[in-house]
């Protein structure tokens, strides 16, 4: 049984910097709207043979709590306290496949509450009832992101996302197939002191050679909604096919970062 979270911070003695990692502690997929068509999880896996569909836990599973077995920290986790880790990226942390397995991740993620987790689910409907012992409010070193790629997937997810006891509530807009409308769920859920719920808001576009078309347009319209209330914007990536002032541009992948760090609409 996992203990409650201390209320005092830990004082830790790890020299180490922290690090930004990838942790895919299982993976494989299962489509689970529009936005999920070209996923990348797919491609990849097709292109060697393999079926994306099956769940599988990775060799990386017990990666937060791994030792160091010599050398100067022998005993220290090898992952350094602070740490911001990327989770279940190659699958859905909540996917009902890996319904047995998931209480082991939790107790991972509460061990290691020196470090920062950091997951995105198209699944919010099963968010409730696979929450560990000891949630209450949330965790503040974990944070559960919702993804809607268009305004019918933001209509039906965020409602029910956002009465979710999460510590941090962030919405990711990627792969953006529509122009959408944050504005109703920015004011209808504000926090007691009247913030808005949605901390973060991540755009991007899709990539890949059979990438749907993103606009310009629709980007900079969730952006101004993050700028006159006080929420942080990420432009994460064009994607592949990109429309600005009316013309079609064609972003190889090794730009498609870049060029929306350009863009400066970051917040």
């Amino acid at each position: 049984m996992m203990e409650q979270l201390s209320f005092f911070e830990e004082k830790h003695n790890d020299p180490r910097p922290p690090l930004a990692l990838n942790w895919n502690l299982w993976h494989g997929c299962t489509r689970a709207s529009t936005g999920c068509l070209h996923c990348y999880v797919y491609r990849r896996d097709e292109s060697i043979g393999k079926d994306p569909t099956v769940l599988h836990k990775t060799d990386n599973f017990n990666l937060p709590i791994r030792k160091l077995r010599s050398g100067q920290y022998k005993g220290m986790y090898k992952v350094p306290c602070g740490s911001h880790i990327y989770t279940c990226f190659s699958s859905d942390f909540f996917h009902p496949d890996a319904d047995g397995w998931r209480k082991d991740a939790w107790e991972m993620m509460h061990e290691r509450s020196d470090c920062t987790f950091f997951m995105i689910t198209k699944r919010p409907e099963r968010i409730a009832d696979h929450l560990p012992a000891g949630w209450g409010n949330g965790w503040e070193h974990v944070t559960i992101a919702v993804t809607c790629e268009n305004q019918d997937m933001l209509d039906k997810r965020l409602p029910v996302y956002l009465d979710l006891p999460l510590f941090h509530h962030a919405v990711m807009i990627e792969p953006m197939l529509t122009e959408v409308d944050l504005s109703q769920y920015i004011e209808k859920y504000r926090t007691s002191d009247g913030r808005p719920l949605i901390e973060e808001v991540s755009v991007g576009g899709e990539s890949g050679a059979n990438a749907r078309v993103c606009d310009y347009k629709w980007v900079e319209k969730v952006w101004l909604q993050c700028k006159e209330n006080g929420i942080s914007f990420y432009y994460h990536q064009t994607g592949a096919k990109l429309i600005k002032d009316g013309k079609l541009y064609n972003i190889p992948r090794k730009l498609q970062h870049i060029q929306a760090h350009k863009a400066g609409l970051d917040l």
